[in-house]
């Protein structure tokens, strides 16, 4: 029977990593690449950490609004390594995340180049969230968000978004 189950456990998370096989390096270059495929859309971006102790709070919040709004554009960013790979999957999975589309996590030498392309006042306190509007004006906030203040956010980002008669 324990045999039996630690199969089943095995299979769950091989399963939960390689949905999560969308996971890419950020490196430079990539907070323009992220924008561009967002130009004129609203989003949300979190940056996290597997070490963060806020961070998982926040994951699960993002990952039962995620589902409750799949029309949220969310893109998440690890601030660790990829060498952190399995791991990071496996907490997106845990959450529900492995399946945004728009996954990173940092991949370059010099993470303070990679931070300094996201916000040059950013000196790599986690979690921080950014919030994009079609305009790609954003508002910036560092801790815990939480549900209500993104729900307000998607609110009024939606009262701005012109009909497309569709």
């Amino acid at each position: 029977m324990m045999r039996r189950l630690l199969c089943i456990l095995l299979l769950v998370v091989a399963g939960a990593a390689s949905a999560a096989d969308n996971l890419r390096p950020f490196v430079s270059g990539s907070m323009a690449q992220i924008q561009e495929e967002y130009a004129g859309k609203p989003f949300v971006m979190f940056l996290w950490s597997l070490t963060c102790t806020y961070c998982p709070t926040e994951l699960e919040m993002l990952g039962k609004f995620k589902w409750q709004h799949p029309e949220l554009n969310l893109v998440l960013i690890a601030t660790d390594t990829p060498e952190d790979r399995p791991e990071i999957v496996s907490h997106l999975a845990g959450y529900g995340l492995s399946e945004i589309e728009s996954n990173w996590v940092f991949a370059e030498d010099m993470p303070e180049r990679l931070r300094f392309e996201i916000d040059r006042r950013w000196y790599g306190e986690v979690p921080r969230t950014y919030f994009y509007d079609q305009a790609h004006e954003r508002l910036v906030k560092t801790g815990l968000v939480g549900e209500a203040f993104v729900k307000k956010w998607l609110t009024l980002v939606s009262m701005n978004t012109p009909s497309t008669g569709k």
